[in-house]
Protein backbone atom coordinates (compact mmCIF):
# COMPACT_ATOMS: atom_id res chain seq x y z
CA UNK A 1 0.00 0.00 0.00
CA UNK A 2 1.37 3.13 -1.22
CA UNK A 3 2.56 5.78 1.78
CA UNK A 4 0.38 8.81 0.51
CA UNK A 5 -2.74 6.47 1.43
CA UNK A 6 -1.00 5.87 4.59
CA UNK A 7 -0.79 9.58 5.16
CA UNK A 8 -4.32 11.27 4.24
CA UNK A 9 -5.39 8.30 6.03
CA UNK A 10 -4.31 9.51 9.66
CA UNK A 11 -4.76 13.62 8.63
CA UNK A 12 -8.31 12.01 8.21
CA UNK A 13 -8.18 10.21 11.21
CA UNK A 14 -6.62 13.56 12.99
CA UNK A 15 -9.63 15.64 12.43
CA UNK A 16 -12.20 12.80 13.18
CA UNK A 17 -10.62 12.80 16.52
CA UNK A 18 -10.77 16.52 16.92
CA UNK A 19 -14.82 16.19 16.86
CA UNK A 20 -15.01 14.63 20.49
CA UNK A 21 -12.92 17.54 22.10
CA UNK A 22 -15.28 18.47 25.01
CA UNK A 23 -16.98 15.33 25.87
CA UNK A 24 -14.54 12.30 25.99
CA UNK A 25 -12.92 13.13 29.33
CA UNK A 26 -11.53 11.51 31.15
CA UNK A 27 -10.57 9.61 27.91
CA UNK A 28 -8.43 10.71 25.09
CA UNK A 29 -9.82 12.19 22.11
CA UNK A 30 -8.75 9.31 19.34
CA UNK A 31 -9.91 8.99 15.32
CA UNK A 32 -9.69 5.94 13.12
CA UNK A 33 -10.00 5.01 9.35
CA UNK A 34 -9.74 1.50 8.25
CA UNK A 35 -8.39 0.92 4.83
CA UNK A 36 -8.92 -2.08 2.86
CA UNK A 37 -6.09 -4.33 1.19
CA UNK A 38 -6.14 -2.21 -1.85
CA UNK A 39 -5.71 0.87 0.15
CA UNK A 40 -9.63 1.88 -0.47
CA UNK A 41 -11.58 3.47 2.95
CA UNK A 42 -14.06 1.31 4.01
CA UNK A 43 -14.59 2.53 7.81
CA UNK A 44 -14.01 5.88 9.86
CA UNK A 45 -14.95 6.82 13.49
CA UNK A 46 -13.61 8.75 16.64
CA UNK A 47 -14.60 8.36 20.19
CA UNK A 48 -17.29 10.86 20.93
CA UNK A 49 -18.25 10.42 24.42
CA UNK A 50 -16.65 8.54 28.06
CA UNK A 51 -18.58 4.80 27.96
CA UNK A 52 -19.33 5.29 24.40
CA UNK A 53 -17.31 3.09 21.74
CA UNK A 54 -14.41 3.65 20.65
CA UNK A 55 -12.98 5.12 17.30
CA UNK A 56 -11.52 1.82 16.65
CA UNK A 57 -15.00 -0.14 16.91
CA UNK A 58 -17.41 2.42 15.21
CA UNK A 59 -14.76 2.17 11.82
CA UNK A 60 -14.45 -1.63 12.43
CA UNK A 61 -18.80 -1.67 12.54
CA UNK A 62 -18.73 0.42 9.03
CA UNK A 63 -16.75 -1.61 7.12
CA UNK A 64 -17.91 -5.19 8.49
CA UNK A 65 -15.80 -7.80 6.50
CA UNK A 66 -13.86 -5.27 4.43
CA UNK A 67 -11.81 -4.42 7.27
CA UNK A 68 -10.30 -7.97 6.91
CA UNK A 69 -6.63 -7.85 5.58
CA UNK A 70 -7.01 -4.37 5.73
CA UNK A 71 -5.27 -1.38 7.51
CA UNK A 72 -6.48 0.11 11.04
CA UNK A 73 -4.89 4.16 11.03
CA UNK A 74 -5.28 5.76 14.36
CA UNK A 75 -4.20 8.33 16.50
CA UNK A 76 -3.50 6.67 19.54
CA UNK A 77 -2.20 3.22 20.26
CA UNK A 78 -5.16 0.75 20.36
CA UNK A 79 -6.36 0.16 24.65
CA UNK A 80 -5.68 -3.37 25.71
CA UNK A 81 -8.00 -3.71 28.47
CA UNK A 82 -11.44 -4.10 29.55
CA UNK A 83 -13.00 -1.11 31.05
CA UNK A 84 -16.48 0.31 30.06
CA UNK A 85 -15.69 -1.20 26.91
CA UNK A 86 -13.87 -3.84 25.91
CA UNK A 87 -10.08 -3.68 24.36
CA UNK A 88 -9.83 -2.76 20.67
CA UNK A 89 -6.61 -4.68 20.09
CA UNK A 90 -9.29 -7.63 20.53
CA UNK A 91 -11.77 -6.61 17.91
CA UNK A 92 -9.06 -5.92 15.83
CA UNK A 93 -7.43 -9.24 15.67
CA UNK A 94 -10.85 -10.51 15.49
CA UNK A 95 -11.77 -8.50 12.42
CA UNK A 96 -8.67 -9.80 10.80
CA UNK A 97 -6.98 -6.64 10.56
CA UNK A 98 -3.29 -7.29 9.00
CA UNK A 99 -1.78 -3.73 9.73
CA UNK A 100 -2.08 -1.26 11.95
CA UNK A 101 -0.55 2.47 12.04
CA UNK A 102 -0.50 4.71 15.15
CA UNK A 103 0.24 7.82 15.57
CA UNK A 104 1.26 8.23 19.17
CA UNK A 105 1.88 5.54 22.07
CA UNK A 106 -0.43 5.10 24.35
CA UNK A 107 1.26 6.53 28.13
CA UNK A 108 -1.00 5.27 30.08
CA UNK A 109 -0.24 1.74 32.03
CA UNK A 110 -3.49 0.65 32.75
CA UNK A 111 -4.62 0.58 29.02
CA UNK A 112 -0.94 0.77 27.24
CA UNK A 113 0.71 -1.79 25.44
CA UNK A 114 -1.74 -2.63 22.84
CA UNK A 115 1.08 -2.52 20.18
CA UNK A 116 2.60 -5.90 21.43
CA UNK A 117 -0.78 -7.49 22.28
CA UNK A 118 -1.29 -6.97 17.96
CA UNK A 119 2.00 -8.30 17.03
CA UNK A 120 1.74 -11.02 19.11
CA UNK A 121 -1.60 -12.36 17.09
CA UNK A 122 0.48 -11.84 13.93
CA UNK A 123 -0.51 -8.28 13.34
CA UNK A 124 2.11 -5.82 11.66
CA UNK A 125 2.30 -2.38 13.79
CA UNK A 126 3.76 0.50 13.07
CA UNK A 127 4.56 3.87 14.87
CA UNK A 128 5.30 7.49 13.79
CA UNK A 129 3.02 8.79 11.07
CA UNK A 130 1.75 12.60 12.12
CA UNK A 131 3.00 11.96 15.60
CA UNK A 132 3.13 15.62 16.63
CA UNK A 133 -0.01 16.76 15.21
CA UNK A 134 -1.81 14.04 16.59
CA UNK A 135 0.07 15.02 19.92
CA UNK A 136 -0.93 18.22 19.39
CA UNK A 137 -4.68 17.37 18.97
CA UNK A 138 -4.61 14.98 22.21
CA UNK A 139 -2.19 17.59 24.29
CA UNK A 140 -4.53 17.56 27.12
CA UNK A 141 -5.35 14.07 27.72
CA UNK A 142 -1.61 12.69 26.86
CA UNK A 143 0.28 15.71 29.02
CA UNK A 144 -2.43 14.61 31.99
CA UNK A 145 -1.42 10.80 31.92
CA UNK A 146 2.19 12.04 31.67
CA UNK A 147 1.84 14.22 34.72
CA UNK A 148 -1.30 12.60 36.67
CA UNK A 149 -2.29 16.14 36.68
CA UNK A 150 -4.97 17.90 34.71
CA UNK A 151 -3.44 20.03 31.75
CA UNK A 152 -3.50 23.72 33.05
CA UNK A 153 -4.74 26.56 30.77
CA UNK A 154 -4.53 30.50 32.10
CA UNK A 155 -6.93 32.53 29.97
CA UNK A 156 -6.57 36.03 31.00
CA UNK A 157 -8.62 39.53 29.31
CA UNK A 158 -6.47 42.65 29.25
CA UNK A 159 -5.99 45.95 27.87
CA UNK A 160 -2.92 46.72 25.46
CA UNK A 161 -0.85 47.52 28.41
CA UNK A 162 -1.37 44.60 30.26
CA UNK A 163 -4.70 45.22 33.13
CA UNK A 164 -7.48 43.41 33.54
CA UNK A 165 -9.12 46.36 35.57
CA UNK A 166 -9.40 50.10 35.86
CA UNK A 167 -7.98 51.89 38.44
CA UNK A 168 -11.54 51.67 40.42
CA UNK A 169 -11.59 48.11 40.14
CA UNK A 170 -14.50 47.90 36.72
CA UNK A 171 -13.02 45.43 34.33
CA UNK A 172 -16.47 44.74 32.52
CA UNK A 173 -15.96 44.56 29.70
CA UNK A 174 -12.60 45.25 28.58
CA UNK A 175 -12.94 42.81 25.99
CA UNK A 176 -15.64 42.67 22.74
CA UNK A 177 -18.94 40.24 23.17
CA UNK A 178 -17.48 37.64 20.41
CA UNK A 179 -14.05 37.53 22.33
CA UNK A 180 -15.88 36.32 25.79
CA UNK A 181 -18.25 34.42 23.74
CA UNK A 182 -14.88 33.13 22.56
CA UNK A 183 -13.51 32.47 25.77
CA UNK A 184 -17.06 29.97 26.64
CA UNK A 185 -15.88 27.90 23.67
CA UNK A 186 -12.70 27.23 25.94
CA UNK A 187 -14.72 26.06 28.65
CA UNK A 188 -16.69 24.27 26.89
CA UNK A 189 -13.54 21.91 25.91
CA UNK A 190 -12.34 21.97 29.36
CA UNK A 191 -13.16 19.66 32.11
CA UNK A 192 -13.05 22.00 34.89
CA UNK A 193 -12.66 26.06 35.35
CA UNK A 194 -10.79 27.25 38.16
CA UNK A 195 -11.26 30.69 40.40
CA UNK A 196 -9.98 32.40 43.10
CA UNK A 197 -12.18 32.98 46.03
CA UNK A 198 -11.04 36.82 45.13
CA UNK A 199 -12.84 36.67 41.83
CA UNK A 200 -16.32 34.86 43.15
CA UNK A 201 -16.43 37.97 45.66
CA UNK A 202 -15.65 41.08 43.46
CA UNK A 203 -17.69 39.46 40.45
CA UNK A 204 -19.80 36.36 41.74
CA UNK A 205 -19.45 34.80 38.62
CA UNK A 206 -21.50 31.89 36.96
CA UNK A 207 -18.73 30.12 35.29
CA UNK A 208 -20.94 28.39 33.40
CA UNK A 209 -20.31 27.24 29.35
CA UNK A 210 -23.38 29.98 28.08
CA UNK A 211 -24.83 31.41 25.32
CA UNK A 212 -24.30 34.78 25.68
CA UNK A 213 -27.03 35.95 23.37
CA UNK A 214 -29.92 34.10 25.11
CA UNK A 215 -28.83 32.97 28.17
CA UNK A 216 -29.13 29.36 27.19
CA UNK A 217 -27.31 26.95 29.15
CA UNK A 218 -24.57 24.02 27.18
CA UNK A 219 -25.59 20.14 28.06
CA UNK A 220 -22.56 19.50 29.14
CA UNK A 221 -20.86 21.90 31.94
CA UNK A 222 -17.11 21.83 33.63
CA UNK A 223 -16.89 21.42 37.00
CA UNK A 224 -16.44 24.78 39.10
CA UNK A 225 -13.60 25.00 41.16
CA UNK A 226 -12.80 27.84 44.22
CA UNK A 227 -9.74 27.75 45.35
CA UNK A 228 -11.18 29.33 48.36
CA UNK A 229 -8.21 28.84 51.44
CA UNK A 230 -10.60 29.99 54.83
CA UNK A 231 -14.12 28.64 52.93
CA UNK A 232 -14.70 32.19 52.52
CA UNK A 233 -17.26 32.11 49.38
CA UNK A 234 -20.81 33.61 50.60
CA UNK A 235 -23.72 30.57 50.64
CA UNK A 236 -25.63 32.83 48.32
CA UNK A 237 -22.75 33.19 45.23
CA UNK A 238 -23.96 32.36 42.21
CA UNK A 239 -21.04 29.53 41.64
CA UNK A 240 -23.34 27.40 43.68
CA UNK A 241 -26.10 27.02 41.84
CA UNK A 242 -27.36 23.98 40.35
CA UNK A 243 -26.38 25.14 37.47
CA UNK A 244 -22.83 22.93 37.50
CA UNK A 245 -21.28 20.98 40.07
CA UNK A 246 -19.19 22.93 41.99
CA UNK A 247 -15.93 22.26 45.03
CA UNK A 248 -14.93 24.97 47.33
CA UNK A 249 -11.56 23.90 47.33
CA UNK A 250 -10.20 24.56 51.13
CA UNK A 251 -6.87 24.25 53.25
CA UNK A 252 -8.80 21.54 55.06
CA UNK A 253 -9.70 19.46 51.98
CA UNK A 254 -7.00 19.67 49.92
CA UNK A 255 -3.96 21.07 52.11
CA UNK A 256 -1.93 23.78 53.19
CA UNK A 257 1.35 24.92 50.92
CA UNK A 258 4.34 26.48 52.39
CA UNK A 259 2.46 29.92 52.31
CA UNK A 260 -0.41 28.53 54.71
CA UNK A 261 -2.61 28.47 51.50
CA UNK A 262 -4.07 25.82 48.98
CA UNK A 263 -1.58 23.62 47.93
CA UNK A 264 -1.90 23.86 44.55
CA UNK A 265 0.21 20.48 43.27
CA UNK A 266 -2.34 18.68 45.65
CA UNK A 267 -5.16 20.32 43.83
CA UNK A 268 -4.25 19.57 40.25
CA UNK A 269 -3.78 16.13 41.80
CA UNK A 270 -6.99 15.28 43.52
CA UNK A 271 -8.54 17.05 40.21
CA UNK A 272 -6.68 14.55 38.17
CA UNK A 273 -8.09 11.76 40.73
CA UNK A 274 -11.80 13.11 40.13
CA UNK A 275 -11.43 12.40 36.10
CA UNK A 276 -10.39 15.99 34.95
CA UNK A 277 -7.53 15.94 32.16
CA UNK A 278 -7.96 19.35 31.23
CA UNK A 279 -8.44 22.77 33.29
CA UNK A 280 -9.11 26.26 32.52
CA UNK A 281 -7.54 28.86 34.88
CA UNK A 282 -9.66 31.77 34.87
CA UNK A 283 -8.61 33.36 38.49
CA UNK A 284 -7.51 36.88 38.94
CA UNK A 285 -3.91 37.89 38.87
CA UNK A 286 -2.96 36.97 42.58
CA UNK A 287 -3.82 32.95 41.74
CA UNK A 288 -2.46 33.22 38.08
CA UNK A 289 1.12 33.98 39.51
CA UNK A 290 0.42 31.33 42.19
CA UNK A 291 0.21 28.67 39.32
CA UNK A 292 2.82 30.05 37.12
CA UNK A 293 5.13 30.30 40.39
CA UNK A 294 4.79 26.64 41.06
CA UNK A 295 5.37 25.49 37.04
CA UNK A 296 1.57 24.15 37.04
CA UNK A 297 0.47 26.45 33.57
CA UNK A 298 0.78 24.76 30.25
CA UNK A 299 -0.74 27.04 28.17
CA UNK A 300 -1.70 31.03 27.84
CA UNK A 301 -4.10 32.02 25.87
CA UNK A 302 -4.62 35.81 26.06
CA UNK A 303 -7.24 38.53 25.13
CA UNK A 304 -5.57 41.41 24.25
CA UNK A 305 -8.09 44.69 23.66
CA UNK A 306 -7.36 47.76 21.75
CA UNK A 307 -7.77 49.70 24.95
CA UNK A 308 -5.19 51.86 27.00
CA UNK A 309 -5.54 52.59 30.81
CA UNK A 310 -2.05 53.05 32.06
CA UNK A 311 -3.04 52.46 35.34
CA UNK A 312 -5.00 49.71 37.49
CA UNK A 313 -4.77 46.19 37.92
CA UNK A 314 -2.20 44.33 36.44
CA UNK A 315 -3.13 41.04 34.18
CA UNK A 316 -0.21 39.12 36.45
CA UNK A 317 0.22 39.19 39.78
CA UNK A 318 3.82 38.01 41.45
CA UNK A 319 5.18 34.80 39.35
CA UNK A 320 8.45 34.31 41.21
CA UNK A 321 10.26 36.37 38.98
CA UNK A 322 12.75 39.09 39.88
CA UNK A 323 15.07 39.05 37.49
CA UNK A 324 15.02 39.18 33.50
CA UNK A 325 16.73 35.98 33.59
CA UNK A 326 13.96 34.17 35.24
CA UNK A 327 11.47 35.75 33.14
CA UNK A 328 8.85 32.94 32.16
CA UNK A 329 9.51 32.33 28.74
CA UNK A 330 6.89 31.24 26.18
CA UNK A 331 6.55 29.63 22.38
CA UNK A 332 3.36 31.59 20.57
CA UNK A 333 1.53 29.27 18.59
CA UNK A 334 -1.17 31.12 17.40
CA UNK A 335 -2.82 34.48 16.95
CA UNK A 336 -6.00 35.38 16.09
CA UNK A 337 -8.08 38.53 15.88
CA UNK A 338 -12.19 38.29 17.10
CA UNK A 339 -13.67 41.26 16.32
CA UNK A 340 -11.74 44.31 17.75
CA UNK A 341 -9.39 42.20 20.18
CA UNK A 342 -6.27 40.15 19.45
CA UNK A 343 -6.32 36.28 21.43
CA UNK A 344 -2.90 35.10 21.44
CA UNK A 345 -1.85 31.60 22.54
CA UNK A 346 1.56 30.32 23.93
CA UNK A 347 2.70 26.94 25.55
CA UNK A 348 5.47 27.67 28.09
CA UNK A 349 9.39 26.91 27.14
CA UNK A 350 11.21 24.41 29.13
CA UNK A 351 13.65 26.08 31.14
CA UNK A 352 17.22 25.67 29.64
CA UNK A 353 15.43 24.99 26.14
Amino acid sequence: MRSGAIDDAMRRAIVLAARGLGTTSPNPVVGCVLLDSAGQLVGEGFHAYAGGPHAEIVALAQAGDRARGGTAVVTLEPCDHTGRTGPCTGALIRAGVARVVVAVPDPDPVAGGGADTLRAAGIEVEFGPAAAEAEAGNIAWLTAVRRGRPYLTWKYAATLDGRSAASDGTSMWITSERARMDVHALRAASDAVIVGVGTVLADDPRLTVRNLRDGSLAIRQPLRVVVDSEGRTPAGARVRDAAAATWIATTAQVGAGPDGRVDLHRLLAQLYRRGIRSALLEGGPELAGGFLRVGLVDRVVGYLAPRLLGAGTAALGDAGVHTLADAVDLEITHVERVDVDLRITAVLRQRGK
